[in-house]
């Protein structure tokens, strides 16, 4: 073998080096390590948050650097931190009351009474809550009360044990037969074979569609590192269904109209993408994403498209019946492989049902978790939740059943009404605007010359329960069958707020305007979540 090429090659590579100090060519190697560890620390960050928050991270570290901002900066913390805290010692106040162990002795009966003592503390709620509460009249009659003797009736079933509780196994069956239907699974474009499950809310049903999405696609695609497009205006439950299935989100801008930005959302689809959300309408402004854009998006794309209908599920098909202008939302559209649909909402059902709706069995099986090694036996699950309540169960499809198709209609047209008379109401305070052009009856509005927070806060002190928005800052109400009898009511009272704080702008005490004003502000989002978790850490 000639090893004259390695011996020239040798004397070359040590007269080339021979010009650097050996220290320095003993560091260079780790050097080169360390730059390359941070390079990959920072592209992880990057694929982890986002360029955007990743910039803005990396700026306010920067910032604090500068001898006088770290100290304004965490001023302006404190600030919120004091109200935090003041919150958080009258949440610790009222629980000092509060049982920590059993009675030595049972109150039996007795217990009713004292269940119905407590009732009584709870706030004023009837016709002034956003949302919340979709039933009309009385706790104690009408609606109401078939809904509770139904729960009641069936309080001791459980539907995983199906060979014993068949009656409630068929309540469920025809619950999501009966949404499906109202979501056009008769229609040749469905496919006929929507199938799905009842779950405890509209986030079971968001988590068990995402995670169904996800193991789909690894199935079909090999997919093992997630991700997911929403945007902005989409429900919390897919941070929460992120977090649990470990799946990449990316939360994308709306467009002008507050919609789902289709062109956005198609800069950001990969080999990893499973799955794109769009609502109908989204919670916050009541507004109906491009359901149809989407559809044709995720189709071309081969990939999964989840539609949020919790809130209009039971009210759009009622609602283009009755002549109102809805774009296609459903099953109908191409490309929509699962939807969700609180019943508890306009479905006049119990508090804690919904159903998870899926274009096909072939999707929907892989919501359902097998276990074949447990020595207790075989074992089968199809939601999140083992064991499930059959007294919410019957009392869905008793509400379905009571209402049948022309409640519903009934319904519809009187809480769209509402809305109507509402939107009007505030589009003639000069001082306020409508956030977009609502679809449904759900409508967000702010103000470019008044804190909207304190008017929420004037508005609470009236009784008054409303939601406070950001990005843009706003408030909005979930209009429902309990404010068919309120309409001039709230909209004196707003009137009256927007008065008093263009009269005396300030936030009063005791109110939450600081909170959402210092939060809406704060560019470092960990210090926002981290006030968020520490509040909800003191309530137990």
């Amino acid at each position: 073998m000639d090893f004259s090429l390695l011996i020239d090659l040798r004397a070359s590579a040590n007269s080339f080096l021979s010009k650097y100090e050996p220290l320095a060519l003993f560091l260079i190697p780790f050097l080169t390590l360390f730059v390359g560890r941070v390079l990959q620390s920072f592209l992880h960050v990057v694929q982890e948050k986002g360029f955007k928050q990743t910039i803005i991270g990396f700026s306010m570290s920067t910032i604090k650097l500068i001898p006088g901002v770290n100290s304004y900066i965490e001023a302006e913390k404190q600030k919120v931190r004091d109200v935090v805290d003041k919150m958080q010692s009258g949440v610790k106040s009222k629980r000092e009351g509060w049982r920590k162990e059993l009675p030595s002795a049972g109150l039996g009966a007795t217990v009713i009474e004292t269940m119905k003592e407590e009732k009584a503390k709870d706030v004023v709620w009837q016709g002034k809550c956003s949302g919340t509460v979709y039933i009309a009249g009385s706790e104690s009659e009408g609606h109401f009360s078939l809904i509770n003797e139904a729960c009641s009736m069936f309080a001791h079933t459980n539907p995983l044990h199906l060979d014993v509780f068949q009656s409630v196994a068929r309540f469920e069956a025809e619950v999501v037969a009966m949404t499906a239907a109202l979501l056009s699974n008769k229609e040749k474009a469905s496919g006929g074979q929507v199938c799905g499950n009842m779950t405890s809310g509209g986030t079971e049903s968001i988590l068990l569609a995402v995670k169904s999405s996800r193991d789909y696609m690894k199935n079909k695609k090999g997919i093992t590192r997630p991700e997911m497009i929403i945007p902005e205006s989409a429900h919390s439950a897919y941070d929460k269904a992120a977090q649990y299935f470990n799946i990449k989100l990316w939360r994308v801008p709306v467009n002008k109209e507050f919609q789902a930005d289709v062109k956005a959302i198609r800069r950001y689809i990969n080999k990893n993408t499973i799955l794109i959300v769009g609502s109908a309408p989204g919670f916050p402004h009541g507004i109906i994403d491009p359901i149809e854009e989407l559809g044709e998006l995720a189709s071309s794309y081969g990939i999964c498209l989840h539609v949020d209908l919790c809130l209009g599920g039971f009210v759009l098909p009622f609602a283009r019946k009755l002549g109102y202008p809805i774009p296609p939302f459903d099953f109908s559209v191409q490309g929509v492989t699962s939807i969700s649909v609180d019943v508890h909402k306009y479905g006049l059902a119990p508090k804690g049902t919904s159903v998870v709706l899926y274009r096909n069995h072939e999707i929907r099986k892989h919501q359902f978790v097998a276990v074949t090694e447990w020595s207790g036996g075989l074992y089968v699950s199809p939601t999140i939740a083992g064991s499930r309540p059959g007294g919410l169960i019957a009392g869905a499809w008793a509400a379905m059943m009571s209402l049948g198709q022309e409640g519903y209609l009934e319904n519809t047209k009187a809480i769209m009404e509402v809305s109507k008379s509402i939107q009007k109401g505030i589009k003639e305070i000069t001082e306020l605007s409508i956030i977009g052009r609502p679809d449904m009856t759900i409508l967000a509005f702010g103000s470019d010359v008044l804190d909207i927070f304190e008017v929420n806060d004037i508005m609470s002190s009236k009784g008054w329960h409303l939601n406070a928005l950001q990005k843009p800052n706003s408030i909005h109400i979930c209009v429902t069958l309990q404010h068919v009898s309120v309409v001039d009511d709230f909209l004196q009272d707003l009137r009256e707020s927007v008065q008093t704080v263009k009269a005396n702008p300030g936030p009063i005490s005791g109110g939450l305007a600081p909170i959402y004003g210092a939060a809406g502000k704060m560019p470092d989002r960990g210090m926002v979540s981290e006030l968020l978790v520490n509040y909800m850490d003191s309530t137990c």
